[in-house]
């Protein structure tokens, strides 16, 4: 691994510079939405380390506004799927259409082959197009009657969800939810906050906020590449896979996070280290991801569900157990 210090290769930014622009872009993304600077942190330290984001939570808390602030903030091709029950997997993917000039079927690209796509409502729909994303959101690429489209690079989707005890929705499937990186919840605004979010409003005059772009693709791929060259200590790298396993054998839990989680953690943690400035990770900031990367990868024991056990009280109690290496110097 290139240890800090070392030049970037040709067409890499610093992470310095990659550090610069994340806190540009949560900065312009703040004056859209207010008061969520650790959740968009989060979100943007998922999509540098070239993950997918579920945003899980209630009605009218910014998810879709976090979305789609960010993809134009990062000058992403953006897209929008509505997921609802009578959503098929080719109004996701694309299909093919006969074209009656020369008698050949012409693919259609559909809503998938764009930079940022936002699964809106994900849960709103019936497990057989949810799975649409899964190829998707693991080889970059889509697979329709037989024949293999590679997706834009770089492509990432945010879905949106609300809890999954309201009527009307659909419980994601273990293999999807372990495809996404992060689970991140926005949480109700206090009371400063919501005031702020009425006063811009009625200043503005319109109900769009006109946001700045701060990169583009290329540029967020530079940032990607910058992710990529940061030190990640032998001791913390053991360190997320202590967190992982310990997840298995903790009292209240069927399944536990699988190897993909341990990996989650540490590209994560990198990707939160360059967001806050630094060229190699340190506990602090595994800790700070593990909840968003580790809960929704874990199942709590069924008979268990009229309690408060659930993934981050695990998670919790996991960080609480498992010892924190020493705190490390700068390499």
């Amino acid at each position: 691994m290139t240890q800090p210090g070392t030049p970037s290769p040709a067409g890499r930014i610093s992470v310095a510079e990659a550090s610069q622009r994340s806190q540009a872009v949560l900065d312009e993304v703040e004056r859209a939405v207010v008061g969520k600077r650790l959740p968009l942190t989060l979100v943007l330290a998922a999509i540098l380390a070239k993950g997918h984001v579920l945003i899980e939570d209630f009605p009218g808390l910014g998810k879709t506004l976090a979305a789609r602030s960010l993809a134009r903030v990062l000058g992403l091709d953006f897209a929008r799927v509505q997921f609802t029950p009578d959503l098929l997997p080719a109004d996701i993917t694309g299909s093919f259409l006969y074209n009656q000039k020369d008698g050949s079927f012409d693919f259609r690209r559909g809503p998938l082959f764009t930079g940022l796509l936002l699964a809106d409502e994900i849960n709103r729909t019936p497990p057989k197009t949810q799975s649409a994303l899964l190829e998707a959101m693991q080889e970059r690429q889509a697979t329709v009657e037989g024949e293999t489209f590679r997706l834009p690079e770089p492509f990432h989707v945010l879905a949106t969800a609300n809890p999954i005890e309201y009527e009307g929705t659909y419980p994601l499937p273990e293999a999807q939810l372990d495809r996404f990186l992060m689970r991140v919840s926005f949480g109700y605004p206090t009371t400063q906050e919501e005031h702020d979010v009425v006063t811009r409003r009625l200043a503005r005059g319109q109900e769009d906020v006109d946001l700045d772009q701060v990169t583009d693709a290329g540029g967020l791929s530079a940032m990607q590449a910058a992710v990529e060259i940061v030190t990640l200590d032998d001791t913390v790298a053991r360190y997320c896979v202590d967190l992982a396993t310990s997840t298995r054998d903790h009292k209240d839990v069927l399944t536990g996070s699988s190897p993909r989680g341990s990996l989650g953690l540490a590209l994560a943690a990198r990707g939160f280290a360059v967001v806050r400035g630094r060229d190699y990770v340190i506990p602090e900031d595994v800790k700070a991801v593990s909840r968003a990367v580790l809960s929704h990868r874990i199942t709590v024991k069924p008979e268990l569900w009229m309690t408060q056990a659930s993934g981050p009280r695990v998670v919790d109690a996991v960080l609480a157990e498992v010892p924190t290496p020493r705190a490390l110097e700068q390499p």
